[in-house]
């Protein structure tokens, strides 16, 4: 009797113990709080750059997600995405971060649903018209893959249905599940931050005017500071953390480009649009023109830091459309859209996060680039042209009449072709060893620096093309064939800009990668009653199996007991 009742202390002194381990272990996880990411890709792995911004949020950040209602499958997945996402950002931001999900269809009257799509359509959250199959019957959706995110008084639209519409919709829908970190950390990034870059507009080469430019500085100023730049003065760039160069037509003195490789030996960025052939778009009609070489005196500093701009235009089959004239209706011209291979649609695009996933971008009379030795710069290609391409070298006739002959597909068959690159590193100055400009002469230039730049090889790339009837900039890679901004132009320059200006920040998140593991449908539809009948009778089977054994486990242990 008495070893009975020891033994129920020990038992009860184990138990007690066990809880006062759990309610220590409790406590410790509250103020240790540690997760262990264990799936494959580590989808739910936050990096470190956007842990700092959550764990440092002074001020409550409000998320409305506009997915909410019945969805397609595809998109209830992305909701399922951004919920969790949401959920990992409250890991660290605790109550900072306050979200909920709103049904954009949820208006009773017609009238009050359009208003409500046009305001949104207004903050960037474009819809996306779903067609749905749901037990044999096809119907339309407007589906609006996008958030609000708001913070004290400002407040930005955040599109989340991002990713290559060439890919495919489940691929897109995955590309897109893998930027929602990132989409959502920059803007709040954008709304959190006080201490905003500087980036400076060169000017005084002939650079595109301001109307020209109207998306690209409008699209920098919800982020950074802008400013023009006369490079004459090297005290002009004292404060500027980044210089954007757009399709300059005149020479660089040897004093501006003097200042211009002295500001990135100092760690300063730099943008470079850059063509190297003009063409008059109003001469190529008829028998056409010739391109002209575009003298800018910056090949040589190209050149040292590793990259080089050729004298050619790269055409492509894969153009975007451009309006001709074919014939005549009765008495009106007939107009056409037709694919121009000199208008080059980029949809091969490298690895890294600046372009990861991105949709296609749309490029004018672009040019080829080659890599040159540059000890100590890591050269690394963003976009390049179409397998079905080619190279025109200079000179190089273009003519509005060719859009009527049939290309010889064996002829594109250069590709492809790289069209942009970033440079980063320890650069060599183009003055080491060499005679400073005159007014540069008793300076101690920089031999060498640390720095990041990126050319492009072509100048109309940002270019906010002119409304035919309003007269009014358009957005950067508007298609006016199809009367939307087809594009991805304006996120090239921003995921650039946030490389350049971001080093190892949250822009890293874009290199998130989940894999899509999809079913084979015809193995389900083979297979599908032989695995209904294993997921009902498997249970059953073990149920019994385990019954029978433990019976007779306890016949064998009980059955001589006396």
């Amino acid at each position: 009797m008495v070893a009975g009742n020891s033994m129920m202390i020990t038992d009860l002194l184990k138990f007690f113990i066990g809880i006062m381990v759990l309610v220590i272990l409790n406590q410790l996880t509250a103020q240790f709080p540690v997760r262990w990411d264990l799936t494959e890709e580590k989808r739910f792995s936050i990096q470190p750059a956007t842990r700092d911004l959550l764990t440092n949020l002074d001020e409550v950040v409000y998320i409305d997600v506009y997915l909410d209602g019945e969805l397609p499958a595809g998109f209830e997945r992305l909701k399922k995405a951004i919920r969790e996402t949401l959920e990992e950002f409250r890991v660290y931001a605790g109550d900072n971060i306050q979200y909920k999900f709103v049904n954009p269809n949820q208006a009773v009257s017609q009238s009050s649903r359009n208003q409500f799509y046009a305001s949104l359509a207004e903050k960037g959250i474009q819809p996306s018209n779903v067609i749905d199959t749901k037990d044999g019957q096809r119907s339309e959706k407007l589906v609006f893959p996008g958030a609000l995110v708001a913070r004290g008084t400002e407040e930005t639209g955040v599109l989340l249905l991002k990713g290559n519409k060439g890919a495919g919709p489940d691929q897109q829908l995955n590309q897109s599940i893998e930027g929602l970190e990132y989409e959502l950390a920059a803007a709040i990034r954008g709304l959190s931050t006080t201490d905003r870059r500087r980036i400076g507009m060169v000017r005084g080469h002939g650079e595109l005017a301001d109307q020209d430019l109207a998306d690209l500085t409008n699209s920098l100023a919800s982020q950074y500071d802008i400013g023009n730049v006369n490079l004459a003065i090297f005290q002009n760039l004292i404060g500027y953390d980044a210089l954007i160069v757009v399709k300059p037509v005149h020479p660089f003195s040897e004093l501006e480009k003097y200042n211009l490789d002295q500001f990135i030996m100092q760690g300063g960025k730099a943008l470079f649009f850059m063509d190297v052939l003009h063409l008059d778009m109003d001469s190529i009609k008829g028998e056409g023109t010739y391109a002209l070489p575009v003298e800018t005196n910056l090949d040589d500093m190209f050149f040292k830091y590793g990259v080089r701009i050729n004298k050619d235009l790269v055409v492509d089959r894969f153009g975007q459309r451009y309006p001709i004239v074919v014939g005549t209706v009765g008495n009106q011209p007939n107009l056409q859209w037709m694919p121009w291979p000199f208008y080059p649609l980029i949809n091969h695009t490298g690895d890294h996060p600046i372009v990861k996933n991105l949709d296609v971008l749309s490029t004018r009379f672009v040019s080829s680039m080659d890599t040159v030795k540059a000890e100590g710069v890591i050269k690394t290609p963003l976009f390049f042209s179409s397998e079905y391409s080619m190279k025109a070298d200079y000179p190089v006739k273009v003519s509005l009449n060719d859009l009527r002959k049939d290309f010889n597909p064996e002829t594109f068959n250069q590709g492809p072709i790289p069209l942009a690159y970033l440079l980063e590193g320890n650069m060599t100055s183009l003055f080491k060893n060499r005679l400073l400009p005159e007014s540069a002469v008793g300076e101690t230039p920089l031999e060498e620096g640390r720095s990041k730049i990126i050319v492009v090889a072509d100048g109309d790339m940002m270019t906010s093309q002119l409304n035919p009837k309003t007269e009014r900039p358009l957005p950067m890679g508007f298609d006016l064939a199809s009367q939307q901004e087809a594009f991805a132009n304006r996120d090239f320059l921003m995921n650039s800009m946030a490389y350049l200006l971001n080093d190892q920040g949250i822009i890293n998140a874009r290199n998130k990668e989940i894999k899509i593991r999809p079913l084979d449908t015809v193995r389900i539809s083979d297979q599908r009653l032989s695995w209904q009948l294993f997921n009902l009778l498997t249970p059953l089977v073990l149920l019994i199996v385990y019954g029978v054994g433990r019976s007779y486990i306890r016949k064998r242990k009980y059955g001589n007991f006396k």
